[in-house]
């Protein structure tokens, strides 16, 4: 088949904004059990709600499970996580519109067993799990009253409806608590706690507790009072980062450790004694920004299971604690939420080639080959040639001060198209959020959607990035804006040298943190020649001020003590160097976003259009901190291919909705 010549960035792509979200869904928790798997659905084109889909596991057809309006999402810490689970075949979960606790029976309507706040959102649950009679969950709870910082605690509420006198706090007076787990005889209760200025990657402690009620009657029903007694710490401390407490089959505690520098599975042994049940240079945890991540499990005779990714390649690995362990490579690039039920794992599985999925493997099977691998829930049928996909390649390249960084680099390829001789393709660098987070090598639409029409795209893992141990992950301590900013450059300038990218059409794109290594990047250096912010941090100072709890001393660590380190946050900060900006700039914002709020997507605006700076801005109604609504996600990815067309000089190959550039004369 003979290929068109057409300069890049101009080439017609099938990979249209509409396709990114047309049925699209994001694959949120895994639950299975009792012969039934369930799972979240996060659609775009049901306004960003959250749907909870049941399925039996003798083939029966998958079900959505809440009715009307509901939607399983909360808003603890504001990016939630982990807001339902299943108990017996009874759904519980967390409501988006009340926050409120619901309870919901198989046949029957959605019942409160919280009440209602007196503010809206006042009350907010997450990450809960239910007793093992079934008469009490525990979760997490965040109260918000007026005029103080929001109060999190751990407490028991009856899972009858027309109790809420009964509910009980467990745990409180610590500024952050996470994962409460029951153990399997309902006697002991573990969970996370940790304090400003810390973040769970930082330091956390993991407690226990002996549970106990009192004045209830399991046989008569009646609702007693639930107590957590003889709390102590048990492991952790300022400087050791633990994960996802779990209970084992015989009494055993165990929990994520990054005391190696990397986060291991370890058994709980004594007081700050912990043994690693199969040590692996590799993070078996993840950074905790969202509540109910699970990284392992167990088998019925006691053996670990437990994932990681090397290389971008997805590992499963399973050993009885004191033996050598046994690991598979899969084809996917990382495995999420996974549940040991019996011999088998269930999983989200994202893959290099095609959309996340539901699977599951035998864990019998995980000698030798490849096990035989049961999707349950398969991915989007896109009706797209494979010869149009760009995989990742992972690249480590030189960066400042003789270190190294990592990235993943994505070619530009469409079977129909080929570039001029000669010419470069233009580059677009991804600046991942976070910052304490991690670039992935998954299959992404909305990576395709530019390699499909002659961009090349890198995906940077900055010094701080995650997936690397803690020493990398913390580069970033006292250096945002610094690291990151030049480990972008340093990614960009790599490929340049590699003869992979045009010098002169180098851009820049990130969302919320990543926003703000764009926005600084754009600023201080004269690298790139566009960029594009997605609700992005343009002012640090504000941000420490203006800004909700969960974050609210993340720069403590990033930056240094606010206010202390006010002249340094003025430094770092785009907003107060906007005479160093002179390439063109879009900004998107949503408009009811609490983590990044629009002012300071208003402020970045209003000095670019001081300055005469090209530039387009386009706030999204209805939009929090990241992009949930079809409309929203289709428009914001077509204006920055706009807006890219008309800096970098070239016509997109699809029509393309104009969007509005100010100044925009002074690109002709």
């Amino acid at each position: 088949m003979s290929r068109t010549v057409s300069p890049y960035g101009s080439w017609s792509s099938p990979v249209t904004a509409e396709l990114m979200v047309a049925g699209a869904v994001s694959l949120g928790e895994v639950w299975a059990g009792d012969g039934v798997t369930w799972w979240s659905e996060l659609r775009p084109q049901e306004g960003g709600r959250v749907q909870v889909v049941r399925r039996a596991d003798d083939g029966g057809q998958a079900q959505d499970v809440l009715p009307g309006d509901f939607s399983a999402r909360c808003r603890v810490h504001e990016y939630g996580g982990a807001a339902w689970w299943v108990h017996n075949d009874t759904l519980y979960f967390v409501n988006w519109a009340d926050q409120r606790l619901y309870r919901l029976d198989p046949g029957g309507a959605p019942q409160p067993l919280t009440p209602e706040p007196q503010s809206s959102h006042g009350l907010r649950y997450a990450d809960g799990r239910v007793s093992p009679d079934g008469r009490w969950l525990v979760c997490v709870r965040e109260r918000h009253e007026p005029g103080r910082e929001a109060i999190n605690e751990i407490v028991a509420i009856p899972t009858a409806p027309g109790s809420e006198d009964a509910i009980a706090v467990l745990a409180t007076g610590r500024d952050f608590v996470a994962a409460p787990r029951i153990s399997r005889d309902g006697r002991m209760l573990a969970w996370l706690a940790w304090d400003h200025p810390r973040m769970p990657w930082d330091g956390t402690e993991l407690w226990i507790a002996h549970l106990a009620e009192h004045g209830g009657s399991a046989g008569g029903g009646r609702v007693g009072r639930m107590e957590a007694n003889d709390r102590r710490r048990v492991a952790g401390g300022p400087d050791e980062s633990l994960l996802q407490p779990e209970w084992g089959r015989h009494g055993q505690l165990y929990v994520i450790s990054d005391r190696s520098d990397w986060w291991n599975v370890y058994r709980v042994e004594d007081p700050d004694m912990l043994r690693a049940v199969a040590p692996v240079n590799a993070d078996v945890g993840q950074p905790a920004w969202v509540f109910g991540q699970s990284r392992y499990g167990f088998r019925p005779d006691g053996r670990v299971v437990f994932t990681f990714s090397e290389g971008g390649t997805a590992k499963l690995a399973q050993v009885l604690p004191g033996e050598e362990p046994t690991t598979v490579e899969l084809p996917f690039t990382s495995l999420g939420s996974l549940q040991v039920i019996g011999d088998s794992a269930t999983f989200v599985a994202a893959a290099p080639d095609h959309e996340p999925v539901i699977a599951r493997v035998q864990l019998d099977n995980l000698e030798g080959a490849v096990p035989s691998i049961e999707v349950l829930r398969p991915p989007r049928q896109l009706g797209l040639d494979p010869a149009l996909t760009s995989r990742a390649q992972p690249i480590t390249f030189p960066t400042r001060d003789g270190a190294e960084a990592h990235a993943y680099f994505y070619a530009p390829v469409n079977p129909a198209y080929q570039g001029p001789e000669g010419e470069r393709p233009p580059l677009l660098v991804l600046s991942h959020g976070g910052p304490t987070s991690s670039a992935s090598p998954a299959y992404s639409l909305g990576v395709q959607f530019w390699t499909s029409r002659g961009f090349a795209v890198v995906d940077v893992d900055y010094g701080g990035s995650t997936g690397y141990g803690r020493a990398y992950r913390q580069r970033l301590n006292g250096a945002w804006g610094i690291v990151d900013v030049d480990d972008c450059c340093s990614a960009a300038e790599a490929l340049v040298n590699r003869g992979l990218a045009d010098p002169e059409r180098l851009a820049i794109r990130g969302g919320s943190a990543g926003g703000f290594t764009t926005l600084a990047a754009l600023t201080f250096r004269d690298l790139f020649k566009a960029g594009a912010s997605h609700y992005g941090v343009a002012d640090l100072g504000a941000l420490a001020r203006d800004t909700h709890k969960f974050e609210s001393r993340y720069l403590d660590g990033l930056v240094g003590p606010w206010p202390a380190a006010e002249n340094i946050y003025e430094q770092r900060s785009p907003i107060h160097h906007t005479e160093q900006l002179s390439c063109p700039i879009i900004v998107l914002q949503g408009l009811e976003d609490q983590i990044v709020p629009p002012a300071q997507a208003e402020m970045m605006v209003q000095a670019l259009a001081a300055k005469g700076i090209p530039h387009a801005y386009l706030a999204f109604e209805g939009e929090q901190h990241g992009f949930r609504r079809a409309e929203s996600i289709t428009r914001a990815v077509t204006a920055e291919l706009y807006f890219y067309g008309r800096v970098f000089g070239f016509e997109p190959g699809d029509p393309v909705e104009p969007v509005p550039i100010v100044f925009e004369e002074q690109l002709s």
